[in-house]
């Protein structure tokens, strides 16, 4: 038996890509090589009856390999790419080996394995699911001197009587350097038209076997920025923070089992990826991406295909009923104008899961040789400005944004949201409790400038539908007359934004 602790490195970097079916012919072809290798993989996953495991991230299998059999702990890594993996060689026996904790020993994942299965859960482990797997693998060098493996699994997941099939491509890093890795993987995505996907295996079969058909939408968290970071250092964290957002909702809404609240929550990982790109770039200097302002066309450009889609439900969820209360003579929003693209659909695309790997180049590519971290208060000092302008824009336009036109309102409304994300991104090098203050001020703008936004978007489609249908009339002039106390409702909060103290001056910034 191995000695604690033996077994495999405790990262992977990796991408798995979905594969559409009519390009599965394709991919095994290129697969398919003379230098590549099949093998059949079957597991078996290993959790609590109350998922404890899942819930923490973990995933335990025990995986037969040519005869021979391999026990896996995965854990969350660090960012889209990298995972934490231990897997240790089982000897072989006359039948499945028993799981033992202990072959982990020694090992971050099994700190994270006993806090896990503390009192004495790790007696309840039991196999929830299993997976049946073909996988052909092939290893390829890149230009830049990188070896990628690439590895074609054709099979199905299979749990609580439920099956669901597998058709995917892994694009695994064995030596060299992540940004390698992302250009492999975008060739074959240009070629085969894959869609990244951030769920697991073990994710998809946890679902199957607990029969969800839907999970819970990802919301924003906020990176971890240290005060003696460099500030290109700062601007990736900010991106893969951002990116990791965007990803899980993407990955949900590609594969079909989204919610009107993935979309939500992938249209805000989209925004603050643009305010991170435009407002805190300069953080890198001449480290700062060639590409920032592209990618902030592309962000914004997706951000608008998906809105259609969007806005109309939240119309649905919060407009509509009170248009209903108030004795509307209708109970259902009328037609949009055109019909609205399949979110699903468009982040399929080639276009968008092209954009998703050069962010990830950027993110885990190497540092510029000049880029080294600063003193301990340079990123803070780094980040005031930026903090500085973007309050004072919207303390400028809280004193007259009665008097500003749609498109002036419409603009504070995008600035606050700047601010807000601006906050976020710095919060950890400030202190705690005067960032939520400030954050606390916002937010009745926040929600102040979202409802006024919500009755233009109903009034502009009421209004289309006058011609057709005269009981549109109704809702156009409700709506009017809440416009009119929503903007005295901006007007106030917004006053509160300017005069909220300012956590990023004075010395306990510092």
């Amino acid at each position: 038996m191995p000695p604690p602790g033996s077994g495999t490195p405790m990262q992977e970097i990796e991408l798995k890509f979905q594969v559409p079916p009519e390009r599965a012919a394709g991919v095994r072809r290129a697969v398919n090589t003379a230098s590549s290798q099949a093998q059949r993989l079957r597991a078996q996953y290993f959790d609590t009856p109350d998922r404890r495991l899942a819930a923490a991230g973990l995933a335990l299998r025990l995986r037969q390999e040519r005869g021979h059999w391999v026990q896996t702990v995965k854990g969350r890594g660090d960012g889209v790419m990298r995972r934490a993996e231990h897997e240790v060689p089982v000897p072989a026996g006359d039948g499945p080996p028993a799981l033992d904790l202990a072959r982990h020993d020694g090992t971050p994942v099994a700190s994270a394995l006993r806090e896990v299965l503390q009192r004495g859960a790790a007696a309840d482990l039991a196999a929830v699911f299993a997976t049946d797997i073909r996988r052909t693998r092939r290893e390829v060098r890149t230009a830049g001197g990188a070896l990628v493996e690439i590895a074609f699994d054709e099979g199905e997941v299979q749990g609580a009587g439920r099956v669901a099939p597998v058709l995917e491509v892994e694009f695994e890093l064995l030596r060299g350097a992540p940004s390698a890795l992302a250009a492999q993987a975008a060739r074959w995505v240009t070629r085969h038209h894959l869609w990244l996907d951030t769920r697991s295996k073990a994710e998809r079969g946890d679902r199957l076997a607990r029969s969800l058909d839907a999970v819970a939408a990802v919301k924003a968290t906020r990176p971890f920025l240290h005060p003696a970071m460099s500030g290109e250092q700062a601007l990736r964290a900010m991106l893969g923070n951002c990116l990791e957002q965007v990803l899980a909702n993407a990955s949900e809404l590609a594969a079909g089992s989204g919610t009107p609240e993935h979309l939500h929550q992938c249209r805000i990982g989209l925004r603050r990826l643009r305010c991170a790109l435009r407002d805190f770039a300069v953080l890198a200097g001449q480290a700062a991406p060639a590409a920032s302002a592209a990618w902030q066309a592309q962000a914004s450009a997706l951000f608008r295909r998906l809105g259609g889609t969007r806005d109309r439900d939240a119309l649905q969820e919060h407009l509509l009923p009170a248009l209903v209360a108030a004795g509307a003579p209708f109970r259902d929003l009328p037609a949009a104008p055109g019909a609205a693209e399949d979110p699903g659909a468009l982040l399929r695309e080639r276009e968008a899961n092209g954009f998703w790997l050069e962010l990830l180049a950027y993110i885990h590519g190497e540092a510029a040789a000049a880029d080294t971290p600063g003193g301990p208060r340079e990123l803070r000092r780094s980040v005031r400005a930026t903090l500085q302008r973007l309050h004072r824009q919207v303390a400028s336009d809280a004193v007259r944004y009665a008097d500003l036109d749609e498109a002036g309102q419409h603009r504070v409304r995008k600035r606050l949201k700047r601010l807000r994300y601006g906050v976020e991104f710095c919060c950890t090098l400030f202190p705690a409790a005067a960032v939520a203050r400030y954050l606390g001020a916002l937010r009745p703008a926040q929600d102040a400038l979202g409802e006024r936004q919500d009755l233009l978007v109903a009034q502009s489609l009421f209004e289309a539908q006058l011609p057709a249908d005269p009981r549109a009339w109704f809702a156009v002039g409700w709506l009017a007359a809440r416009r009119a106390q929503a903007v005295a409702r901006c007007s106030e909060a917004l006053a509160g934004v300017a005069q909220a103290p300012r956590f990023w001056s004075g010395r306990a910034a510092d």
